[in-house]
């Protein structure tokens, strides 16, 4: 029951690259009407992906693709917020220029997104579906991505408030995710998220620390954005689904491998 989207119109906000644009394939292999936006416009896309030019940080922006979309399709039946990221910057250095911009971009973006969503598919009889794209970050500490970690956090709240307000019509849903190998920008695939980490020693070390022993390919996000559309996932809202490969170590088991003097367990 993982499929059957075939008439339903989906649209992936930062669908042209990496995860949203998987995520983008792997919805129109499942028959569903698909389009992306992003800021700027890519090189090319798959035959039946349509592309908008927006700022989904910009709610003017928001609300013209949201009015496109209703103009071309009649409907939205899934949207995921997927557009979202930050750079390696300290919390010491961040500007207030910078905090604002990534907030804006993680935080503020999926809600002007939703609630240009929430006012297509209310009026739909089968309602819809939001799927926001979360983080690791948002659960556990995110030193270098402080405020990245934040508005992820915040994403999660956000899911489960929309979710309980808009019910039963809409389900609203996010996926708390790990680190992905996604591709550069020539399309070669890069682990980049791993660039500010160190040397290739502790960038290794990092990937082991994941109990699958290694990243997420961006087609296993897409799988379960699918699975979050269709009807296998009709009694599913307000969730976190955690996509990150059995999370992270904790760092005390490594601390207490280290010691000598552990008491004997029987």
């Amino acid at each position: 029951m993982t499929d059957g989207l075939e008439g339903q119109v989906a649209l992936v906000t930062g669908g042209t690259r990496g995860i949203g644009r998987a995520i983008a394939e792997r919805l129109r292999a499942a028959g569903a009407e698909v389009a992306v936006c992003a800021r700027g416009k890519p090189k090319a896309l798959p035959e039946g992906i349509a592309f908008h030019q927006a700022d989904v940080r910009d709610p003017e922006a928001v609300s013209a693709l949201f009015d496109g979309l209703r103009a071309a399709y009649g409907r939205l039946d899934l949207l995921v917020n997927n557009a979202g990221g930050s750079p390696y910057v300290e919390a010491a250095t961040a500007s207030p220029r910078f905090s604002r911009a990534i907030i804006e971009l993680n935080l503020l973006a999926p809600l002007y997104c939703a609630q240009a969503a929430h006012l297509i598919m209310r009026e739909q009889p089968g309602g819809g579906s939001i799927v926001n794209i979360g983080s690791v970050s948002g659960a556990r500490p995110s030193p270098g991505t402080a405020a990245y970690g934040a508005a992820k956090a915040g994403l999660s709240s956000l899911t489960r408030s929309l979710a309980a307000e808009w019910a039963p019509k809409v389900r609203v849903n996010c996926l708390v995710v790990g680190l992905v190998l996604t591709e550069d920008s020539t399309g070669a695939a890069t682990d980049a998220a791993l660039d500010h980490y160190g040397d290739e020693s502790a960038r290794r070390a990092l990937t082991a620390a994941i109990p699958m022993g290694r990243l997420a390919h961006p087609d296993e996000i897409a799988d379960p954005v699918l699975f979050l559309a269709s009807p296998g996932a009709r009694y599913i809202t307000g969730a976190d689904l955690h996509i990150h490969g059995g999370g992270e170590r904790p760092p005390h088991l490594y601390a207490a491998e280290s010691r000598t003097d552990h008491p004997k367990v029987n």
